[in-house]
């Protein structure tokens, strides 16, 4: 008993950790909208259901605390609470201390207590100023529990509106499209613009409307609200409202909907029913509807299945990370497994045994795909808690900034996404404290005053794009140059272009900053971000437009535990070289091998790549190595880091799904080695990390060339 009422509680402390999260979401958007009653609701209905959940499990001082911040969240439903920069912090840091209270079940440290009064008293002196004015308020609805319908949002109803503004609406200076837009906004709205009455241009009138909207609505508001958006142009246009579902969104098949619509007669459609061919299709070549009707309908049946896969979704259940984990690793296991099948297959030449391995490996990589797709995650959960960076960050700088996300839709493995946040909480500190200027700054500069940082994140082939853009006033070279000469990273007569300069503020300790503060100047930011993202596979890169801002770009692989590699033999030895960075293969003779080593370089695609012989870099010795130096070698050119090298290697076997198995800790810092992975007739092959050896060679590379020099 006691084991599944602990198990409850865990449940009940990510059910809250998640409501947490959509709360702390709900409050920084209501400091940018303090009058939208539908984040009121949301954040309320968070709050109430935790506070709920945690005397239900026995969290008492969770369920205390939350019925305080449950009290002012109502004031402001019912109107008689205003919404400001300060209540926002103080809601935020209530949410903060909500989270910090769910690891405590019985006894409470005495600094958490003394936090809880403080925060309480705050919370009261709100109440108490909200109460004078509570009798003449207008509430927002009516008062009492709020029911679990309503706590789920079941009030919502699903609107067919139609839109057809006269011919003549633009001549008072009406935009309609403003009309539409301020409409979809009430809630969750899918629009089809009719464009089939537009003429051709030379007979088109500027000054006229000839375009009509169907707009399919689900929001909590009533028709009043609708009707409301459209009083003023209400004698202009023709305006239909129809109520097409109440609380429970259900899909509806395509010609129900037409018939609903006064599209098509029920006769029309039992007749088109009767054909084998889409029903769309045969009503459009009857000429019982238009395709822009159809089309139109079209819409309307995928709102209402988004709104239906809203609701399914709450069938999902929930998996421990670690068993995911673990499922991965049994996959991993198979793959090795499958290649060991596929040796001994090839070994035996068994016409059977083919046949079965040709098969287990077709399964193989069907469930290594299905595993590792569930492991895969939106990014926008990680981008989500960025805003509150920003928030406070802004605040204590004294400077104003907002922050915008793109790709949050894009999905990457769920360990890249665990070890990305450190990172770009660097990188965004470092945007709002070097390159966001102050708004007096910016309002000189003919800026506004309020700066901008947004945060994207697009795929490339098999890596993600993560980019952190700013608009200040970018990086000055100039002192960075001074501070690598003043520490003696380059020389004063050195000149470096501006990509390998810039790459200098990721080495440890460097920062250009005046003095030391609690947000910067010790120099342990960026260098903890390169090594971060390079521990990942991935490469950090920077780009600087004088006061127009810099952005950082971040190239992180998909996924850490799966990955094609082109299997490679130096000797008796094998190591594997990420497919994803693999651009293409020559042969090369040993005499001209070594004819062009005294420069390092090799020409391929018309470019000068240098190379280096992994014999030489893993320190080979030829007779240790059991096989004598091949008289043609082979070299794979690797991209990394937005440039090419080469790696020479005895011979390219071919390629290899690899599963990759961490280093031990005695091995982890070995220079050009990122992990490992087992083949399989069983031995250990290693996995070059191409990041780091383009590093060591580009490095040589200019080591030779000041040499020379």
């Amino acid at each position: 008993m006691a084991l599944s009422i602990d198990r409850f509680k865990e449940t009940f402390r990510e059910e809250a950790h998640e409501l947490l999260g959509h709360l702390e979401d709900d409050l920084l958007e209501l400091e940018s909208q303090p009058l939208n009653t539908e984040l009121i609701n949301a954040a309320f209905r968070a709050i109430h259901t935790i506070k709920g959940s945690a005397a239900m499990f026995g969290f008492d001082a969770v369920s205390k605390f939350s019925h305080e911040l449950e009290t002012v969240l109502d004031l402001c439903r019912n109107g008689t609470l205003s919404i400001t920069q300060n209540f926002i912090g103080l809601a935020l840091k209530a949410r903060d201390h909500i989270k910090q209270l769910m690891d405590f079940e019985a006894e409470i440290p005495s600094q958490v207590e003394a936090a809880s009064a403080y925060l309480l008293d705050r919370l009261a002196e709100l109440s108490q100023k909200a109460k004078p004015d509570r009798s003449e308020a207008v509430p927002a609805k009516a008062q009492g529990p709020i029911e679990p319908a309503q706590e789920a949002g079941d009030r919502s109803r699903t609107y067919r509106i139609s839109f057809k503004p006269s011919s003549g609406i633009f001549k008072n200076g009406t935009r309609v499209l403003n009309l539409v837009e301020e409409l979809a906004a009430l809630g969750s709205a899918d629009v089809f613009p009719h464009m089939e009455g537009i003429p051709a241009l030379d007979a088109l009138d500027p000054e006229a409307c000839y375009a009509w909207w169907d707009v399919i609505l689900t929001a909590n508001v009533d028709e009043n609200a609708i009707r409301d958006i459209f009083i003023f142009v209400e004698d202009q246009a023709e305006l239909r409202i129809e109520c097409v579902q109440g609380v429970r969104a259900e899909a509806k098949k395509l010609g129900e909907i037409l018939v609903e619509r006064g599209d098509v007669s029920k006769e029309d459609l039992r007749e088109a029913l009767g054909s084998q061919h889409k029903l769309g299709e045969v009503l459009i070549e009857n000429k019982v509807v238009t395709k822009a009707q159809v089309e139109s309908a079209l819409v309307e049946q995928e709102h209402f299945r988004k709104q239906q896969g809203a609701e399914a979704a709450a069938g999902s259940i929930r998996v421990a990370s670690d068993k995911l984990d673990a499922l991965v690793d049994l996959v991993g296991e198979l793959v090795t497994l499958q290649a060991r099948l596929a040796q001994t297959s090839l070994e035996l030449q068994d016409a059977a045994l083919a046949s079965v391995s040709e098969q287990f490996e077709r399964l193989i990589a069907q469930l290594r795909d299905n595993t590792m797709s569930i492991r895969m995650l939106p990014i926008g959960s990680t981008f989500n808690k960025f805003r509150r960076v920003v928030r406070d960050l802004s605040l204590e700088l004294g400077k104003e900034a907002e922050l915008l996300t793109e790709g949050a839709e894009t999905e990457l493995d769920k360990t890249v996404i665990e070890k990305l946040g450190d990172p770009l909480v660097h990188i965004i500190r470092n945007s709002l404290d070097h390159g966001i200027e102050s708004p007096e700054v910016r309002e000189s500069a003919g800026k506004p005053r309020t700066g901008t940082i947004k945060l994207s994140a697009l795929h490339s082939g098999a890596y993600v794009l993560i980019q952190v853009s700013d608009d200040g006033k970018g990086l000055d070279r100039d002192a960075i140059r001074s501070k690598a000469i003043e520490r003696g990273l380059i020389s004063a007569s050195q000149e470096l272009v501006d990509q390998n300069l810039y790459q200098l503020i990721f080495e440890p300790g460097f920062s250009t900053a005046k003095k030391i503060t609690n947000v910067s100047g010790r120099g342990v930011g960026m260098d903890v971000v390169k090594r971060e993202i390079e521990a990942l596979g991935g490469g950090a890169y920077l780009e600087s437009r004088d006061g127009a801002g810099m952005t950082v770009t971040l190239k992180i692989p998909l996924t850490l535990a799966i990955i094609e590699g082109l299997l490679v033999r130096i000797g008796k030895e094998f190591f594997v070289v990420p497919l994803s960075s693999v651009d293409g293969c020559i042969e090369i003779r040993r005499e001209e091998l070594e004819a062009l080593g005294r420069r390092g370089i090799v020409s391929y695609r018309d470019e000068l790549v240098p190379f280096v012989r992994l014999r030489d870099f893993f320190d080979f010795d030829s007779s240790a190595a059991g096989e004598p130096e091949p008289d043609i070698e082979q070299m794979v050119i690797a991209s990394a880091q937005d440039s090419r090298v080469g790696l020479v290697v005895d011979q390219v076997i071919g390629d290899y799904q690899t599963v990759i198995k961490p280093l031990g800790r005695m091995y982890r810092d070995v220079e050009g080695i990122s992990g490992a992975t087992i083949l399989g007739d069983g031995t250990v092959a290693l996995i070059l990390d191409v990041n780091r050896l383009t590093f060591v060679v580009q490095k040589e590379g200019g080591r030779r060339a000041a040499a020379g020099a």
